[in-house]
């Protein structure tokens, strides 16, 4: 280990310990402060901020996160930054009921305990925590999980809650050739051990909040919207809420009758599945189109309305524009975007259905 030093965070006052051989950011995981971040490879810059006083060095990074101008004006990416002295940082943004969650990371061991087919490429992935036997998180968080036997994970939202907090469990879209998805149908088996990282992000039900929900999900999307609507339903949440769903087809869809139920359980909760390509050969009589076409046509005026994300990101991209344009402010649109590796150059975080960078700055 190197020197250590103190980071101080402006203007909300936290302090922290930071090595000199940690990223900031990883010190503030350690610690249990949950920063703004996003891609954690200097790709993305949701955890930009501003250096105030004393030395730091950063590791490589994408100009298109912080370019030569930025760096020169003082501002720094936490996920590549090294303190060399103590330092003061001005957080360019932050949420503050996110900051100190009191969940420092986690290393966690834990064996397979299901592999579940949900529809013709999404997986249900169950780990049996064994050391610890525990973890805590915080619905529509994320874990990285590692490959076994070496150091390259991938990273995925947990599904269940801290409420099971004996488990992890994950929806994986599995992709052809994926490094980790592609070993759910090939090489992973119930009992095989595999250690996981957690938890990691910052989407999650801003729970002072009575406003209205939207949820829009797709994909493996539907995995830390699950966590956040379990949650939901086991702490007697009655704000009125509506998750949209978008598929191709209907053999992309899952859970539903589980959603049906949820809907028994949480009055004010209603599920709506849209198909963008339903097949003229099954029985379909619920909505049709992209989903965010849907969610326009039978919303209307979104104003004062909470919403939340998590899927591809052109689904994300386009429901961004629909809402804002629906009356939605800036300020209520939380989203996590899931992309393939590939999509992120050079990350080892993302993966086939990992999530993506976070709701925006200051959420």
């Amino acid at each position: 280990m190197g020197e250590k030093h103190k980071v101080s965070f402006e203007p909300v006052g936290i302090e922290i310990e930071v090595d000199e051989e940690e990223t900031i950011l990883d010190a503030a995981f350690r610690h249990g402060v949950m920063l703004m971040h996003g891609c954690k490879e200097g790709q993305c810059s949701a955890c930009k901020s501003f250096l105030l006083d004393g030395d730091l060095e950063m590791d490589k990074f994408s100009t298109f996160a912080l370019n030569e101008s930025e760096e020169d004006e003082g501002f720094v990416l936490l996920c590549k930054a090294h303190a060399y002295s103590d330092l003061e940082i001005e957080l360019l943004s932050f949420r503050e009921e996110m900051l100190n969650t009191g969940v420092p990371l986690q290393l966690v061991y834990g064996e397979v305990a299901e592999i579940e087919k949900l529809t013709h490429d999404i997986r249900r992935l169950v780990m049996k925590l064994v050391d610890p036997p525990e973890a805590n998180f915080i619905p529509g968080q994320y874990a990285e999980l590692y490959i076994p036997g070496t150091e390259v994970h991938r990273a995925y939202s947990m599904a269940n809650t801290p409420e099971s907090d004996d488990r992890a469990e994950f929806i994986i879209k599995v992709y052809p050739g994926g490094r980790f998805s592609s070993m759910l149908d090939e090489e992973l088996e119930v009992g095989q051990k595999m250690k996981m990282k957690l938890p990691f992000g910052v989407f999650s039900l801003r729970a002072k909040s009575e406003k209205d929900m939207i949820f829009i999900g797709g994909g493996s999307g539907m995995a830390p919207i699950w966590s956040i609507l379990t949650h939901m339903v086991e702490k007697g949440v009655e704000r009125k809420a509506t998750y949209y769903y978008g598929a191709r087809t209907k053999r992309d869809l899952f859970f539903l009758e589980e959603l049906k139920e949820m809907e028994a359980k949480l009055p004010n909760f209603r599920f709506v599945p849209a198909l963008s390509e339903p097949d003229s050969a099954e029985s379909w009589s619920g909505e049709t189109g992209l989903v965010t076409d849907v969610v326009k046509r039978l919303e209307g005026d979104l104003t004062g309305t909470e919403a939340y994300l998590a899927g591809p990101p052109p689904m994300v991209d386009a429901a961004i524009a629909m809402l804002e344009m629906s009356g939605v402010g800036e300020e209520d649109i939380f989203f996590d975007k899931f992309t393939t590796t590939g999509e992120v150059e050079g990350s080892e975080k993302k993966e086939e259905s990992g999530p993506s960078f976070p709701g925006r700055a200051g959420f």
